[in-house]
């Protein structure tokens, strides 16, 4: 890798903050696919590709935002934060080893979208929705019965800066094995 693509990708990394205020523009079609197709180069085992995303469109917003509303009432306004949302989910084989291995690639691709975004000049917000994992949510976004749900992708234009968190020290998460 080239030192100066070397360093693009740890200032994206570094750089990127969790945004919960954004503009009311939604991200275009074609971004969005730009970025799914990043999300396609995570890795996985198998090249089983278990990635999904689903776009929603005001129909599918209200419908998430009503079950939101009937598990936990006062939870459905958060979806209003961000222009775009984007429900990421793992295509599930019924193997539990393949299965975890899919569930965490997927995560992977995610974080590629938020990433991809990101260098784009765009905010993004991963959340988790225990709703996804309830029929009532579920049926909203149309997930299957074969896809485990990964979470919630906010995007949007960024309308405040964040600040820069606290990170535990290399040492604190690291130990080097004999």
């Amino acid at each position: 890798m080239k030192p100066e693509a070397l360093t693009a990708l740890e200032s994206a990394v570094r750089d990127r903050r969790t945004h919960k205020a954004f503009g009311s523009r939604p991200v275009e079609p074609e971004i969005l696919k730009e970025l799914f197709d990043l999300a396609r180069w995570a890795p996985n085992h198998h090249l089983t590709n278990p990635w999904r995303f689903r776009v929603l469109g005001p129909a599918a917003r209200e419908r998430l935002r009503a079950a939101a509303e009937a598990a936990k009432p006062g939870s459905g306004a958060k979806l209003d934060r961000a222009p775009t949302l984007i429900v990421a989910s793992a295509k599930q084989t019924g193997d539990d080893a393949q299965d975890r291995e899919d569930v965490l690639a997927s995560a992977v691709a995610a974080y590629l979208v938020l990433l991809g975004a990101h260098a784009r000049g765009l905010a993004g917000y991963w959340r988790t929705l225990p709703v996804l994992d309830a029929p009532g949510g579920r049926a909203a976004v149309g997930l299957a019965d074969d896809e485990t749900p990964i979470g919630l992708l906010h995007l949007g234009e960024p309308r405040q800066e964040q600040r820069v968190p606290d990170r535990a020290d290399v040492d604190e998460i690291a130990v080097f094995l004999d």
